[in-house]
């Protein structure tokens, strides 16, 4: 297992580096006289002779890979605050000069078929979010997914944040899809422990956005202060790829990916206390048979729950719970699917997953 170094004070500290991952540091004024025999150093500055004795080590270098506005290597997750740095509330159309927009911006210039540096530079990226999520996860987290249209001010919306809040009061950390509508609800609800009615009025001021950067400075603009954790219970999962649709300020942290496939396999695979799945279209269906299909096969764990909350929507409208609990039939999945219009049963699925896998 390699060692991660991010600080100077490690690195100074640290009496072998061999095989260490060294991240972002600048090493110019550093004299390291340790071993450091196949090292990897990731977007570190370094000097002509740290160079020198880096690569005599067999150390590898990747070094900082110019012209793009993101951190290839960072060993961190994103808050709302880095993604919308810049941000004035008083001037909505400053949204499209955070950093958030930027690379939206970037990216989509890109096109599907990114030259061999900018794809690199994105899987660089992507590898190292992946990274950074599995330093933060704790427990077993429950992710929630259901629709990005959901308004805020409608009943669908409200019935998110009251879910949100059940699980937050269960202790769960909540993952979402990180985006607007029912990803937006429920963080809300985990941080604010209800669906506390001033708030809610105050997000139906701007019930949704347009495809501008000024309609998604209001939308952004209306978000009121909530409480936080000491350590993030609500975690997001985005992507660029679905860069219009701006990441919500709701949640704490964000993982946010540009390969959408890796997102959200990503997603399905961490959330290892089981999912939510609240009415939603395609995306939301396509998401439970990719989670049923690792439940199926136990390919990344034990099967965990699979809670349909909204009865004649899951079974009737879009009719996916039945051809799951059909197919289940006779394996270790079955116990934990779940249909129900019931908060507090769904909630009580999860916790019993949770009490008997420890």
């Amino acid at each position: 297992m390699r060692t991660e170094i991010t600080d100077l004070d490690h690195l100074r500290a640290a009496p072998d580096l061999r095989k260490a991952v060294i991240v972002g540091l600048d090493l110019t004024r550093e004299d390291v006289r340790v071993p450091m025999d196949g090292a990897l150093l990731l977007g570190c500055t370094l000097s002509e002779t740290m160079q020198r004795r880096a690569e005599a080590a067999g150390a590898l270098i990747f070094p900082v890979i110019p012209d793009v506005p993101y951190d290839v290597y960072r060993s961190h997750l994103y808050t709302p605050g880095e993604l919308f740095a810049g941000f004035d509330p008083a001037d909505p159309r400053t949204y499209a000069d955070t950093p958030d927009a930027v690379i939206y911006r970037h990216s989509k210039q890109q096109g599907h078929h990114p030259d061999p540096l900018h794809a690199l530079a994105e899987r660089l990226h992507d590898h190292s979010i992946t990274e950074a999520l599995d330093e933060v996860l704790t427990g077993r987290p429950v992710a929630v997914m259901g629709g990005h249209a959901l308004a805020r001010g409608s009943d669908g919306y409200r019935n998110a944040v009251e879910l949100g809040a059940a699980l937050g009061r269960a202790g769960l950390t909540v993952l979402t899809g990180g985006g607007p509508g029912a990803m937006e609800a429920v963080p809300l609800g985990v941080r604010c422990g209800s669906a506390d009615a001033d708030v809610l009025a105050q997000l139906a001021e701007a019930p949704s956005f347009g495809g501008d950067d000024e309609s998604i400075g209001r939308w952004l603009a209306a978000f009121p202060e909530v409480p936080s954790f000491e350590v993030p219970r609500t975690i997001g999962i985005p992507t660029w790829f679905y860069g219009h649709e701006p990441p919500n300020p709701a949640c704490e942290l964000h993982a946010k990916y540009f390969a959408n496939s890796v997102r959200e396999e990503g997603l399905l695979t961490v959330a290892t206390g089981g999912i939510v799945y609240t009415p939603g279209k395609a995306g939301t269906v396509q998401e439970v048979f990719q989670d049923f299909t690792q439940n199926y096969y136990g390919s990344v764990g034990p099967a965990a729950p699979m809670i349909f909350l909204g009865t004649a929507f899951w079974t009737d409208e879009v009719p996916a719970a039945p051809l799951v609990q059909k197919l289940a039939a006779g394996r270790d999945a079955e116990r934990w699917i779940l249909v129900t219009d019931d908060v507090d049963e769904a909630v009580a699925l999860l916790l019993k997953y949770a009490g008997e896998l420890g």
